[in-house]
This record gives C-alpha cells, structure tokens and sequence, in this order.
C-alpha cells in the first residue's frame, strides 16, 4: 500500500484528522466505533481531505501512553474498512510504534506520521524504509504528559531547528530516502502559547530543510485562546473574563458545544491555517475538513496571484 507518490505544489494538501481515541482533546470518543469512523473519514474526503490522518493514541497535553495492543485494535478494522470503502484515498498512521505503523501499512496506510519525531521508536524509520512510505516528522519538547509543564525551551527556533535535524539525520542514517520526509513544527506540542505564534511567523526559516512541511494549527488551544480575546500571554483573570472565553472554555472542560460556538471555534481555525499556508506550509491538519478548505483555497488562490 505504502510506496504512493506525494504531489506537491500546485495547492494545499489537507490531512483530516480521524482521531479513533476516548481522550483526544477535542473530537475524543466521537469516532471511537469503527463504523462511525469510517462515515465520518469517507465524509472528510468527500469535503475535501486528501489524506485522512487515523489516530488510535491521544497526544493531548497531560495524556498517558496506551499500549500498541489497543493502539492496534482502534485502528485497523477502521483503515481497513476505509481503504476497502476507498482505494484511492491516501491514508496516514498517527503513530509513535514501529509495530502500530507495520500493522497500518499492510492494511491500508501509506504515510506514517510520527509525532515524536523517531524519538520514542526509531524503529519507525525502518517501516518506511521498507515500505516506501512518506515519513512524518515531528517536532516535539518531552512527552504528551508532562510537555506543557515548565521549563519551556528558551529560543524555540534554535530548539526547533536541532530537533528536526536530529530526526531528519537519524531517518537517513536509519536508510530512509530523503524524498520521503515530511517535517512538522509541532504546533502546540510543549511550546508556549507565544512561542506558537513565533514559529507560525518564521515558517519560511524552515525551507533551509528542503523538505515539505506540514502544519497542525487545528483545535489547538493557543489559537483559540488568542481568538477568544486572551493575548500572546497567558494571565491571571477573573470571573468575569474567564465567562468571555466563550466556545473554549466548553472545550476545555470536555463538554458539549451547540451550531454557533463550533461556528466561532473554527474561525479561529480558519486564521491560524490561512496564516500557515502563506507562511510555507505545504499540507495542513485540520478537523473540520468542510468549514477550513475553503479558507485553504483563499490562501492558495493569494499565493498563485501574480505579484
């Protein structure tokens, strides 16, 4: 399955994400049925995914690690049932586990994305070597637990820059071809809010790598806070500010949100993907595949303009 060509360049590509998890920070336990997974993934695509994302691990803040025997029974019976229900769509497996990915693979994925970056499985790279597959690699400070506590990196640019050059030279050296790799900055992975927005606008610093890159600002809690009227930097607030959170602070608190905050969640969404797009992001992540593209093809269109 894996071996399939990436095109890159004449637009954006978007990832939908398939969290298949009872604890992913915003969409957990929504699509943890393996036939409400499937709908929902033939549904992204439809509204114009072209790769859906399967996860069967939550990496939010403060998550613990699940074992790759459950990892494996969240996400096979749904790549394999999306593959069979649709051959021609590309799907990737959000996986830190060689065997996670192995497994994948046989079954219907194509791209293995690493959160981790090969830090807690260089094995992964081995997977991808074997099967061709387009490697993803992220950039992240720590792990899921304890990421978002401090200390936070002092320049995240130089950390940002080591970290990936690390997992760029550990894939070649593991004999993964450099036409393979994809580099993802880690958006909201043990960053602080500020430093989010730093690396949104110095993407372009990333070229230096020469490899495609991949941006997830979706559903990501910094961008949200900024949305709803917080600032660069988190403060002390009273109740009355915390009671114009709005949408957030339901999200925060796992519960439910009507037609209205989801509206105002992804304008926010919205922005921070439109930013990252012109900012050099060639693939963005995204959850609501419907209410974001068309902001992917205004930020597309800007950038095909002539100057």
């Amino acid at each position: 399955m894996a071996g399939r060509k990436v095109h890159l360049g004449d637009r954006t590509l978007v990832m939908g994400v398939l969290n298949v998890t009872p604890d992913s920070f915003s969409d957990g336990g929504l699509y943890l049925d393996a036939k409400s997974a499937v709908e929902h993934g033939v549904e992204m695509m439809r509204q114009g995914a072209d790769w859906i994302d399967v996860g069967g691990e939550s990496t939010r803040p403060g998550s613990m690690p699940v074992s790759a025997d459950v990892e494996l029974a969240r996400v096979l019976p749904v790549i394999r049932a999306l593959h069979r229900r649709a051959p021609s769509l590309t799907i990737s497996i959000d996986t830190t586990k060689s065997e996670v990915a192995e497994q994948a693979i046989r079954v219907g994925a194509s791209i293995i994305n690493d959160v981790s970056g090969l830090r807690f499985d260089s094995q992964v790279a081995d997977v991808a070597r074997r099967h061709r597959a387009p490697l993803i690699l992220m950039h992240m400070r720590g792990r899921p637990r304890t990421m978002q506590q401090r200390p936070f990196a002092r320049s995240i640019a130089r950390s940002l820059g080591r970290g990936l050059a690390w997992s760029i030279s550990e894939a070649l050296r593991r004999g993964v071809r450099r036409s393979q790799l994809i580099i993802d900055p880690g958006l909201g992975f043990g960053k602080t809010r500020r430093q989010n927005f730093e690396i949104i606008a110095a993407l372009g610093r990333l070229r230096r790598f020469g490899l495609p890159l991949l941006a997830g600002a979706s559903r990501k809690s910094f961008v949200q806070a900024v949305a709803s009227g917080e600032g660069l930097d988190p403060v002390r607030r009273s109740a009355k500010m915390s009671a114009r959170q709005g949408p957030w602070k339901l999200v925060k608190a796992g519960l439910p949100i009507d037609s209205e905050a989801l509206r105002l969640l992804q304008i926010g969404d919205a922005a921070a993907v439109t930013a990252a797009i012109l900012g050099g992001a060639h693939i963005v992540r995204i959850h609501d595949v419907a209410a974001i593209v068309p902001a992917v093809r205004i930020a597309d269109a800007v950038l095909a303009a002539p100057r």
